[in-house]
């Protein structure tokens, strides 16, 4: 797929873009406000999105992906989140699973499990966080300890997407030392003994998907499960939240501009003190505002995305800055939609509040946006120190 120029897309992610967008409208957005009062997790629909090829976006081919870039998802990501935000996230998480074991896995582990994942028969969730190792990921304390051709894992993950439901957990653990050169990848296997699951989690927002500890207690996993040799698990799980950042900030994008045009719909119907309040002047300067700001936000995911497609040497820091200002923005401007609605966006039935809830996370996951802030400052004082 050819990378953007000039601020414009090619006619090909066009038409990505304008597929996804009309599945998300026909297929996801009917039942958004359902499915979070529900917490139902849509499975059977995001089949259908992975038979259009939503399920393995960037995998190769020759295992049943896309062969699409960074970009090209990052449109398809946005035009989902316009119908649910909670739904494509997790498959972004899925997608991000996917591409971990594409990248890093050996062919019989590839041709093992990417075909299932690729159709969705099979889904998969990312274990990286513990209770006691959020932002400070490097900490993890979950062990792998060698016997004869199994680890037996110990330990448990926290704020797990899918987990209960998935059928492949995509899971770093500590087969060494301490910091992260001790660190290695397992595909753990639903069903495996000695894997267990927490409760679902009552949530603020993404009710749409579960969310669960994952738990191991004397689990035995084969070491033929093992991604790359030991010690690289941190490398892995890095890479792919790369990727995994530009596609919840694209999350975000698409979640605020579902708001924005329910708001700016709203403003040219709603009166008050005689005329409709979008042509009062201060609202008038909100909207501009917003949609400025979410314009500025989806070029510069963009510029990231495309960054990343060509292994730019700081596609990891541009990264990070795109995930930072898309998911602030996009929280932003789904905030002001609420605002703009009144006592309507309160309400369940206009499908504002839920965005503002599902959008209030995106700041958290993928890593905090302090966390960002310290990835790109680190790129910042590094280069300095380095002149």
């Amino acid at each position: 797929m050819a990378a953007m120029t000039a601020f414009s897309l090619s006619e090909d992610q066009i038409a990505i873009r304008d597929m996804a967008a009309s599945f998300s409208a026909e297929t996801l957005a009917p039942h958004a406000v359902r499915w979070d009062e529900e917490k139902h997790f849509p499975v059977e629909e995001m089949r259908q999105a992975a038979a259009l090829g939503m399920g393995g976006i960037y995998i190769t081919e020759d295992v049943g992906g896309s062969g699409l870039g960074r970009l090209d998802a990052a449109l398809i990501f946005e035009a989902l989140a316009m119908g649910c935000p909670t739904v494509a996230a997790y498959i972004s998480i899925h997608n991000m699973c996917a591409w971990m074991i594409d990248r890093y896995g050996a062919d019989e582990q590839r041709k093992a499990w990417l075909p299932k994942l690729c159709s969705m028969e099979h889904l998969a969730s990312y274990c990286l966080t513990e209770p006691g190792a959020g932002s400070d990921a490097a900490a993890l304390k979950t062990k792998a300890v060698r016997d004869g051709d199994h680890y037996v894992l110990d330990g448990q993950k926290q704020f797990i997407s899918g987990a209960g439901v998935s059928d492949i957990y995509v899971v770093m653990v500590r087969t060494g030392e301490a910091g992260p050169s001790g660190i290695s990848t397992l595909v753990v296997e639903n069903g495996t003994p000695g894997l267990s699951f927490g409760a679902n989690e009552k949530k603020m927002g993404w009710n749409a998907q579960p969310t669960r500890a994952v738990i191991f207690e004397n689990c035995r996993v084969p070491v033929a499960n093992r991604l790359g040799p030991e010690g690289i698990g941190f490398k892995i799980a890095m890479a792919g939240l790369d990727g995994g950042r530009l596609n919840i900030g694209a999350c975000s994008l698409g979640g605020a501009q579902a708001a924005f045009d329910k708001a700016l719909a709203y403003a040219q119907e709603r009166k008050a003190f005689g005329a409709r309040i979008a042509d009062f002047q201060a609202l008038q300067f909100k909207l501009a505002d917003m949609a400025t700001e979410l314009e500025m936000a989806r070029t510069f995911l963009w510029r990231a995305a495309s960054a990343l497609d060509e292994t730019a040497p700081d596609a990891t820091k541009l990264c990070a800055m795109a995930k930072r200002v898309a998911t602030d923005t996009g929280f932003e401007v789904a905030n002001q939609a609420l605002q703009i609605h009144g006592g309507y966006g309160y309400l369940a039935d206009y499908g504002i509040e839920k965005i503002v809830r599902d959008l209030r996370v995106h700041q958290i996951l993928e890593g905090t946006n302090e966390v960002m802030r310290m990835i790109v400052a680190r790129g910042l004082v590094g280069r300095a120190k380095g002149n």
